[in-house]
């Protein structure tokens, strides 16, 4: 599994240090640095061996204003991917960083749970369009979360529920799909997508629940059975 690095832009080093702690306790991701202003941030990104693939961003830092350094750091390093971790949740705000290709907005306070999806979720998008050379529309879906997944239709609601994720539901979905496969675990699953055991578990139940999959029971020679999943 790639390791996937992080710049920190956090001007609080009791924030910095708690948000380093979230990172390297997701598998996959570790900290390439911290920065506790725009300046110390953009000279940290000028001499990179290499640039970080993500800049975690806190927008109240002391030397610029709003936007303005999420805006430089777009412009001069279009490739590099950043989450916006603040309690700036003014709609100009939202809205600047939106149309700017922000990856994800976090506003503070915020729950580890939901920051460790948000990392989650970046690991699966990046796995998947790192690998792929051309896309479908099917393909294209996936990754914006556009599809109509069959989880608002089972649950009558509009929206996944809470703990599900388009973009990892859709890689889940397509595995399903493009794999033929005749059955899998919840640990198997975990290691095909680079999530932990129990996050694969929620997802394959999940997709039982919603009528696209199935499950039975599998019994070893010791220990309780196992759920092995299989396509309908």
């Amino acid at each position: 599994m790639k390791d996937f690095s992080v710049l920190i832009v956090e001007d609080d080093f009791r924030v910095a240090d708690i948000n380093r702690q979230y990172i390297e306790a997701v598998a996959g991701f570790r900290v390439a640095g911290t920065a506790r202003s725009g300046r110390e941030a953009l000279d940290f990104l000028a001499h990179p061996d290499p640039l970080p693939d993500l800049v975690l961003l806190d927008l109240y830092i002391p030397d610029v204003q709003g936007l303005e350094l999420f805006r430089t750091i777009r412009h001069q390093y279009p490739d590099m991917d950043l989450i916006a971790v603040t309690a700036a949740n003014e709609a100009e705000t939202v809205r600047g960083l939106l149309r700017g290709g922000i990856f994800d907005i976090i506003i503070k306070p915020f729950d580890v749970d939901r920051f460790a999806k948000t990392l989650e979720k970046y690991r699966a998008f990046r796995e998947q369009t790192d690998s792929m050379a051309a896309y479908s529309q099917q393909e294209i879906d996936r990754l914006t979360g556009f599809q109509s997944l069959p989880s608002a239709a089972a649950s009558g609601g509009d929206e996944l529920p809470k703990g599900i994720d388009p973009i990892t539901l859709g890689e889940i979905l397509g595995f399903f799909e493009e794999s033929r496969t005749d059955g899998i675990t919840a640990a198997e699953l975990s290691k095909e997508i680079g999530t932990s055991r129990s996050t694969a578990r929620r997802y394959l139940e999940y997709l039982v629940s919603a009528g696209k999959i199935r499950t039975h029971l599998i019994y070893g020679t010791v220990g309780r059975p196992e759920r092995r999943y299989t396509p309908l």
